[in-house]
């Protein structure tokens, strides 16, 4: 059996590359033949690799990208990722694309019962084909970090693409407060530059706050491990997310995470048990004061977390579901 992945922004260091490659990695082990392509691509191909199977991830990008090819695949498949549940499918201008990717595939698969249940009530007709499936999670490799914590500070970690939805000033903005009581809070902000005008924003705000900020780029995954390692928390103030790789990361390394009240974390995060949820930024405030102030706290949290993780977001599962799936769809 040979199946593509179809991805937006593939081979770029994100959620999805890092989701699309353990997927291929694991088929591969299950004896099924893997190519991945990249649908934000600028080179144009008018026909996919032959393949029995497509598996497209994000139903608005990956149905933009079937519309410029010659030949269409016989059987795709796609997963919902995040913003095209949350967004896309709310805005008037791309809901129609959404439905006909969604309507056109054999499988929808998605992260939790939450997304479910949302699409079912947008698209009840739907309900018969939707998987749900949690991701699964594989620990980065055990490289060596180019780069070192201060002695003595409390590194908080916060790992996504530059881009609006991720509220990365916010999380500047709100760990300056908690500084002002905290001198020892640090920050480190890994991932690309997704859109100009916001790495532009984060950036004046990292110059401005130098002192206790640094950006660290677009780190290899294969490093991200001894990144993790290093750190005493890890950020997420998105305001969208489907199921994000990097809170699994860090919930599989027993590091406590502080995140937003949104529906892709609070799927993933009991609050106060396997990592920490915050609505408004009194809460973010109180709650990354507590991680900063109380080693059990931390300590209890991550324990959690890790064990959360291995029980439900097993990567080997993961593979040996989806080709279950292939194969019911060849049938």
């Amino acid at each position: 059996m040979k199946i593509v992945l179809a991805s937006p922004n593939y081979p770029q260091l994100r959620g999805n590359t890092i989701t699309v490659q353990r997927i291929a990695d694991n088929l591969e082990k299950l004896g099924v033949e893997t190519k991945i392509v990249s649908t934000t691509d600028d080179s144009v191909i008018h026909s996919f690799p032959a393949a029995d199977i497509v598996h497209g991830f994000h139903a608005y990008n990956f149905y933009k990208f079937l519309q410029k090819l010659d030949q269409k695949p016989v059987h795709y498949i796609v997963t919902i990722t995040g913003t095209d549940l949350n967004q896309d499918l709310f805005n008037p201008d791309k809901r129609p694309d959404v439905l006909a990717s969604l309507h056109g595939a054999e499988a929808v698969h998605v992260f939790d019962k939450k997304a479910k249940g949302l699409l079912v009530k947008e698209i009840p007709e739907l309900a018969d084909k939707i998987l749900v499936m949690p991701q699964g999670n594989q620990p980065s490799p055990s490289g060596v970090s180019p780069f070192t914590k201060e002695p003595n500070s409390f590194l908080f970690f916060l790992p996504a693409g530059i881009r609006k939805v991720k509220n990365i000033p916010a999380a500047i903005l709100m760990l300056q407060e908690l500084r002002l009581h905290h001198p020892q809070v640090r920050l480190w902000l890994v991932g690309p530059v997704l859109e100009e005008e916001e790495g532009e924003t984060v950036m004046e705000l990292v110059n401005l706050h130098k002192d206790w900020i640094c950006y660290l780029g677009q780190v290899p995954h294969e490093i991200m491990g001894a990144v993790y390692r290093q750190t005493d928390a890890v950020l997420n103030t998105s305001l969208s997310e489907g199921q994000p790789a990097t809170i699994l990361e860090a919930m599989g390394y027993a590091l406590p995470v502080l995140a937003s009240d949104i529906p892709g974390n609070s799927a993933i995060i009991s609050d106060g048990e396997t990592g920490v949820l915050y609505k408004t930024r009194n809460e973010f405030l109180d709650y990354a004061e507590k991680l900063v102030n109380n080693n059990k706290i931390r300590q209890s949290i991550g324990q959690s977390a890790e064990a959360y993780v291995r029980r439900n977001h097993s990567s080997e599962r993961e593979a040996e579901t989806l080709l279950k799936v292939y194969r019911q769809i060849l049938k």
